[in-house]
Parts: structure tokens; sequence; C-alpha cells
């Protein structure tokens, strides 16, 4: 009695074991982030004023009760503004509504990761969506509270310039910082709890660091030059120039002195971006364990 050997199976090279990505920060597509970046951020923009009696206006309201009690104090008290800038009243308000986006922004998304838990521990769902829309739903406060700095512009007489068309600049660079701040501190924050703590008190510094409640140049060129290394700083004074149209008002590189100036407050700003995208796109993988 004979049997017939059976041969020995060849390996398939179609079957070899491949490599399976966990999930990432751009998971599924770019046409899927944007699609869910979008949706994301106009569900959260709608779900903060829902059920509220003043809807959006609660948008309006907040910067300007705060520029209402800052024109008083440094006007009145501290005499910062008043006759001795040029419209200070919507340099305070312009100020005070450019660093509300920046600030609301990061600080919302410190703790956007862990309260979207259930989402990130969906595999595809790219993780980079959750802090990014929070930027971009404070881009769509942001845009609401424009029209009352427009209102407070045409009512101090000052008078449009083609330099407003410039002004799109200074947001793209205030979205780009803010967002690379926001991806950082998102996902430090599912390691590092005392995060939240800690940007607070930075933000609080930033915000006295910047021209806001007091113009660039009202201590002198030493002070310019030192204020100019603030990345903030740049994008708030170019803003005054381009919005203000004042003549007595430096421009941002003329405040830092020249070129060479201006180059601490860049290498700050690349160095942010650069770290901030870093530290997301190593830490995205793994944020679902951290949870």
């Amino acid at each position: 009695m004979t049997t017939n050997a059976i041969p020995a199976a060849t390996p398939d090279p179609a079957a070899e074991l491949r490599e399976v990505r966990g999930p990432s920060a751009l998971g599924g597509g770019s046409r899927r982030f944007f699609d869910l970046l979008w949706l994301t951020a106009v569900t959260e923009f709608k779900r903060v004023y829902f059920g509220t009696v003043l809807g959006y206006l609660w948008s309006l309201i907040r910067p300007l009760m705060l520029f209402g009690v800052l024109l008083f104090v440094f006007t009145q008290v501290f005499k910062v503004g008043g006759d001795e800038v040029e419209h200070y009243a919507v340099l305070l308000l312009m100020g005070i509504v450019l660093y509300t986006f920046f600030q609301e922004a990061t600080t919302n998304a410190v703790t956007s990761v862990v309260t979207q838990e259930g989402v990130v521990r969906k595999t595809q769902f790219p993780r980079l969506v959750i802090p990014i829309s929070t930027v971009l739903t404070g881009l769509f406060n942001l845009s609401l509270n424009l029209i009352i700095i427009v209102v407070f512009i045409f009512a101090f007489g000052v008078d449009p310039t083609w330099t407003w068309l410039l002004f799109p600049f200074c947001l793209l660079f205030l979205f780009i910082l803010a967002a690379a701040v926001s991806m950082g501190l998102s996902v430090l924050y599912v390691r590092f709890r005392d995060v939240a703590i800690i940007w607070v008190v930075v933000a609080q510094v930033l915000f006295y660091g910047t021209p806001i409640l007091y113009p660039v140049d009202f201590k002198g060129e030493t002070f310019e030059r030192l204020m100019m290394i603030n990345p903030l700083a740049v994008i708030f004074e170019q803003a005054r120039v381009w919005i203000l149209h004042e003549p007595k008002a430096p421009t941002a590189l003329e405040a830092a002195n020249g070129w060479i100036g201006l180059l601490p407050a860049a290498s700050i700003f690349v160095f942010v971006c650069v770290l901030g995208a870093w530290i997301f796109k190593r830490e995205a993988p793994r944020v679902a364990e951290n949870l």
C-alpha cells in the first residue's frame, strides 16, 4: 500500500504579515480629517451657547465687560491711555479680543483630549481634530468679536486704509501659534495633569507681557526691544499699525530695531510650532493607553 505525500505548502508572498499602524494624528486621510474638523468645531460652537438666553451675544459681552473695566482703570487711575495714546480705547479693545481668542483656544484645548476620551479610543479617529477644533471654535468667536472692533473703529474716527487687507496675516500667525500650543498642551495634559494649572499662570503672564493694556512705545526703545522678544507682541503691534495706522506708532520691525531684533521672536515662534507638532505626533498613538 502506497501513501501519497502531501506537498508542503509554499508561502504566499501576498500573505506576509504587514505592519498595522495604530491610531495617529491624521488617521483616515486629509479629506476625512478636514470634514471631521469642521463638523466638530461647528458642533462645539453651537453647544456652548445652546439653551442660553442671549446665545451668541455672550461671545460679544464677555470681552466688552473686561474692556469697560480696564479702560476705566488705565485711563482714569494709571493714566496710561487717554490723550497720551491715540485711539487708546480701540487699541485696548482690539488687544483684548485678539488675546481672548488665544487664551480661550489654548486653555480649552488643554483638557480637550481627556474630555473626548470616548472618541479618542476609536482607533481610526484622527487625534489632531480634537485640539485644532477648539482653536477653530475660538476663531468663530473671534469672527463675531471683530464686528465690535469694526464698530469701535468707525465710532472713534479711524478711516479705513488698504493696510486693513493685511490684517488676516496677523490672524493667520495667531491661529498657527494657538494651534501649536494647543497641540502640545492637549497631549501633555493626558500624562501630567499639572499642565492645566501651569498654563493658566503662563497665559496670565503673557497677557501682561503683551502690549494690550499699554502701547509698546510708552517706555522707550529699550522696553520696545525687550517686548519684541514675545511673538505675540510682534503680532499685536503689527495689527495695531495696519488697523489704526497711527503715524507715531512703530511697526514691529521698528520696535525691534531691525530684522536682527526680530530674530528672537521668529525663533521662538518656529520653535513652539515645531515642538507642539512633534509632541503631538509622538504622543498621539499612545493617548488611549494613558487615559
